[in-house]
């Protein structure tokens, strides 16, 4: 109030040809102090909804931040559900894949087995018959240069001529000289030939010599070696390095000896081998066993891995 009465002496004191500038003086004071209350007004209002914004955003920050976690949080259960459910459905798919492995090598040993000669593994030596009918699937004619004749041709199974080739490749190679003597025989051709040891040898050729249907050699799978030395003779090839040399690498090549020693069929006959496959030549080398010690059905189990 006195600030306000000494503007009004104040006033009164001007002269009256100044009141114009008094007057806009005042209209110019007014305004401006005017313009500041809008001014701060404003200001405040706008501080206002500064703080206002800021509380909404930091609640809409909150929120948000709360979504997000929570959305992560299903994402990764939902991740970790559809791992384990690739998981199971790969370890089903693996069973499945071990199955049909299993179910096709089945079917693969059962077409090969049905493929091969169930006869080839049989223990014939005056055990089972071979009939008069009976013959290898197929023959091969061996090399010349691998016959102890060279004007009388022998033949042997043709699956295991490959195998015999390279048992005789590697004994030369060895230094020691293998020759075949005798391969595959018919029904007839061991006919002709236990009827003429009988004739020369009598009772005694039962010894030595089998009869048709019983022979090794109608499997095509028998052979008899010779050597140098004997003079075209079987006899004596135990004294031989081509003997011995067979004792220690015929089973590599899927060979064994048929009538070793102290065997209750025949005489001794170092001669004379027979290819069983690989896998039961070393299996009899390792046991120290002959093929006839082993029972026929165990004989049976080393049908699929005689090729």
């Amino acid at each position: 109030m006195i600030q306000r009465d000494h503007i009004l002496r104040a006033i009164k004191e001007v002269p009256r040809d100044h009141w114009g500038v008094v007057f806009l003086f005042v209209l110019v004071f007014s305004s401006l102090g005017y313009g500041l209350i809008r001014s701060e007004q404003k200001n405040e209002l706008l501080s206002a909804n500064i703080m206002q914004l800021e509380k909404q955003l930091s609640i809409t920050t909150s929120v948000l931040e709360r979504s997000i976690s929570e959305t992560h949080s299903t994402l990764a259960e939902e991740l970790n559900r559809e791992r384990q459910t690739v998981s199971v459905i790969k370890s089903d798919l693996g069973n499945f894949q071990q199955e049909v492995g299993t179910i096709s090598s089945s079917v693969d040993t059962l077409e090969k087995l049905n493929e091969t000669d169930p006869e080839l593994l049989q223990k014939y030596s005056k055990v089972y018959f071979l009939s008069e009918h009976y013959t290898p699937e197929r023959l091969a004619a061996v090399d010349k240069p691998n016959l102890y004749y060279e004007d009388q041709p022998e033949s042997v199974h043709a699956k295991m001529w490959p195998h015999l080739k390279e048992l005789l490749q590697s004994a030369q190679t060895a230094g020691v000289t293998l020759w075949v003597r005798s391969g595959y025989r018919s029904f007839d051709e061991q006919t002709s030939l236990k009827s003429a040891y009988r004739v020369q040898y009598g009772s005694g050729a039962n010894t030595f010599s089998a009869d048709q249907g019983y022979s090794e050699h109608q499997l095509g799978t028998a052979v008899d070696f010779i050597t140098t030395g004997l003079g075209g003779n079987l006899d004596g090839f135990d004294t031989t390095i081509a003997y011995q040399w067979m004792l220690t690498n015929a089973h590599t090549y899927g060979f064994i000896l048929s009538y070793p020693q102290g065997n209750s069929f025949y005489v001794f006959e170092p001669w004379h081998w027979r290819y069983v496959g690989k896998e039961l030549a070393t299996h009899l080398k390792n046991t120290g066993k002959s093929f006839y010690d082993l029972d026929q059905r165990e004989l049976d189990e080393y049908l699929i891995t005689i090729f």
